[in-house]
């Protein structure tokens, strides 16, 4: 980096005593320091403070360009910090980056837990949701959180949503002379910044594709457990990949296609009902970030989307819908269909012996009572068509 305008620095609650010769010399070269109030009063920044504005805009920094700037950080800028924010809008030669122990590590450190076994969540600026995929039975994880009262608030959470056991530290203020770590919840105030530890005790979400259907809301318009489980093994998520979920219904296959793995979904559902309703299933189980919705009908919702590497069809299928889907997605693109009705099976049947795939007849009965016995009482059955595009 032959001349960076921008320095960005982690700082500690021991605020520059424990900074380095360059951030010092940043510091004391700077025409401007950003970053929260307090990070500005431990370093006395005086008129060349700026606080960061609410809600975070990098536009006041990027106005320095080529003026010596800082940008103050908890810790390691890069992450859950400022630092990535900014990259977007910065060239590798602009900037150079000193960072100090993360709350992470201080946490870690302070409790004999090994940080490579454990979750590290910025829950400062996102939902408590976020912990659902993760916790489970011995799991742990480190967690920012936005303040004080937000302590007793986890803790509620905690308790409704399946870990009522779950042990929780809490940690003030790590690293600087006001330090305190409580197991449980402390008496009185709580000081910021602060970060909860948390030890899962309960069981978690299974692992396994087909979770229970009473786990999502729905109308009865959902593809039911078994049926899903057969689905998502089709489908295959992988890491870094993008479903497409047309006709998401309650958006149960779009979450279990993120919760086995994938990165992405983008998501149709025509009907505003059901899409409010897929929204909340997806905002329960913490996955809104990685989750997009589209109040649209296929296949002129796809316009703008970014490709995918598989799609599963939960309604709507036509015709004019496949041969749209066959023009436009890429070669190597999994496509997984379920018919219930006989035109719908048709369709299948006319598309798999022009393209090939695999077909699966899926016939599901339960147990049902019959007077004071049982008998089987089967299910629709089901044509399941996956090919590669």
């Amino acid at each position: 980096m032959a001349d960076p305008w921008l320095t960005i620095i982690g700082l500690g609650e021991d605020g520059p005593a424990s900074l380095s010769h360059a951030s010092r010399e940043a510091l004391a070269a700077a025409h401007a320091i950003f970053g929260g109030p307090r990070h500005l009063a431990l370093v006395d920044a005086g008129h060349r403070g700026r606080a960061w504005p609410i809600p975070f805009d990098a536009a006041p920094v990027l106005a320095h360009r080529g003026e010596p700037t800082v940008v103050l950080a908890s810790g390691d800028p890069f992450w859950f910090g400022a630092g990535g924010s900014l990259m977007a809008h910065l060239s590798p030669g602009e900037w150079v980056s000193h960072p100090t122990p993360s709350t992470f590590q201080l946490a870690a450190n302070r409790l004999g837990w090994r940080l490579e076994e454990t979750f590290c969540l910025g829950l400062h600026a996102a939902p408590f949701t976020r912990l659902r995929p993760l916790l489970g039975k011995g799991i742990r994880a480190i967690c920012t959180l936005r303040d004080g009262a937000a302590v007793a608030e986890l803790a509620a959470w905690l308790a409704a949503n399946g870990h009522p056991n779950a042990r929780l530290a809490v940690l003030e203020r790590l690293g600087g002379p006001q330090e305190r770590i409580t197991r449980g919840r402390p008496t009185g105030p709580i000081a910021a910044p602060v970060s909860a530890a948390i030890e899962a005790i309960d069981p978690g979400l299974s692992r396994a594709s087909g979770l229970p259907d009473d786990l999502f809301q729905h109308d009865g318009q959902i593809t039911k457990r078994p049926v899903r489980a057969l689905t998502l093994s089709a489908l295959a998520p992988r890491p870094g990949e993008t479903l497409w979920d047309i006709g998401a219904g309650s958006g149960s296959i779009g979450i279990e296609w993120l919760l086995a793995g994938g990165a992405r979904v983008e998501a149709l559902e025509a009907d505003p009902t059901r899409a409010t309703r897929a929204r909340g299933n997806v905002e329960a189980f913490g996955l809104s970030h990685r989750h997009r919705l589209t109040e649209a009908r296929a296949p002129e919702g796809l316009s703008g989307l970014p490709m995918p590497d598989a799609i599963f069809i939960g309604g709507g299928a036509s015709q004019d819908l496949l041969t749209a889907l066959w023009d436009l997605i890429p070669p190597g693109t999994r496509l997984v269909m379920n018919a219930v009705t006989l035109e719908t099976e048709a369709l299948i049947l006319d598309w798999s012996a022009r393209h090939g795939g695999h077909l699966l007849k899926i016939d599901l009965a339960e147990p049902a009572a019959i007077g004071r016995k049982r008998g089987w009482n089967a299910a629709l059955p089901i044509l399941q068509w996956s090919v590669a595009r």
